[in-house]
């Protein structure tokens, strides 16, 4: 287990080549370009969406009214339903695969995959078990209980659970709002519990797995699971008054995610787990979820000098990257 001192401090100098303004003109150029992109396309491309948003419409609205009518005077128990049980369907669903297979070893066309080839394999049925119990304990009782109190703050400042359903473009701008929200919150709050005087209190209980596995992605002390992996994610469906239709496909997209970022295996046709994966591995690198803030604080100029960044693309075909872009071999070998 690496100590504390491979930890960056908070706010530290590494801004890597260029400094922190050079990264923000190069940040400032990339936003420019993604709005004129936007601009010129960003109508023709909602239109369609909206088009095929609208067809079906009156599908998704009925079917949400059918479901408002049989709780009428039960918000509660309708919001809990949306925010708990759903997103554990995403959550448990897509974890119990994962944990097929790190347990097994098998099968073998999807272990082939693994970014850490010589870790996990089959993964430590004791270790297992003892972040499992931690993972049930943040999942049920900490999020249940941050979910209580969203319920009440988001009813505080409207009706979750009306009866209308959000239109397409509302629910488009939301979800980037609440992208943005996450990555700036997850960042300063993952990185302040890198400094050494939190990081062996707090974090390190994390870091335990340098080679983590999908269920991991929330064993995590309870106090860091409240600041760094829930309040991210609930903040930004509060900040706007969100609609529980939005909020529900949110918080399964955030669970989604997480779980493939720290699922230890590179698959074809989902998101690259490569950026989080090498945070585990080196500890002072990659602290957000895009990567934007790391790139604006300098804290990943050692992550695009490995062959990690020259994998960390969406992988189109079946040929596992760590055979497509080998690593360098070492001298003498």
């Amino acid at each position: 287990q690496r100590g504390s001192t491979q930890c960056c401090f908070f706010f530290s100098a590494q801004e890597g080549p260029g400094g922190l303004w050079d990264s923000v003109k190069k940040a400032a150029f990339v936003i420019g370009s993604g709005i004129l992109f936007l601009a010129a396309f960003g109508n023709s491309l909602t239109w369609h969406l909206q088009r095929f948003w609208g067809a079906s419409g009156d599908f998704w609205q009925n079917l949400w009214t059918k479901l408002y009518v049989a709780f009428e005077g039960h918000d509660a128990a309708l919001f809990f339903l949306g925010t708990m049980l759903v997103p554990s369907l995403a959550f448990w669903l897509s974890n119990a695969l994962l944990l097929w297979v790190d347990v097994t070893g098998k099968p073998s066309f999807i272990t082939r995959y693994r970014i850490q080839l010589d870790k996990n394999n089959p993964v430590d049925p004791a270790k297992l078990h003892q972040a499992l119990k931690c993972v049930l304990f943040n999942y049920v009782i900490i999020s249940g209980s941050m979910v209580v109190g969203v319920y009440y703050l988001m009813s505080w400042r409207g009706n979750p659970c009306g009866p209308e359903l959000p239109t397409f473009h509302w629910a488009l701008m939301e979800l980037a709002v609440f992208s943005i929200s996450e990555e700036i919150l997850f960042y300063y709050s993952h990185r302040l519990f890198h400094h050494p005087g939190l990081y062996k209190h707090y974090h390190k209980q994390h870091h335990e797995w340098t080679a983590p596995i999908g269920v991991v992605s929330i064993y995590a002390h309870p106090l860091e699971h409240i600041l760094s992996n829930m309040l991210p994610v609930v903040f930004g469906p509060i900040l706007l008054g969100s609609h529980l239709s939005t909020t529900c496909l949110w918080y399964c997209v955030a669970l989604v995610s997480t779980t493939i970022s720290h699922c230890g295996y590179h698959l074809p046709f989902l998101p690259s787990p490569e950026f989080h994966d090498f945070h585990h591995l080196r500890f002072n690198q990659c602290f957000g979820v895009f990567g934007i803030l790391d790139r604006l604080h300098g804290t990943d100029t050692k992550f695009r000098q490995t062959k990690q960044y020259e994998r960390h693309v969406l992988l189109t075909s079946f040929t596992p990257l760590n055979e497509s872009i080998p690593d360098t071999p070492k001298k003498g070998q």
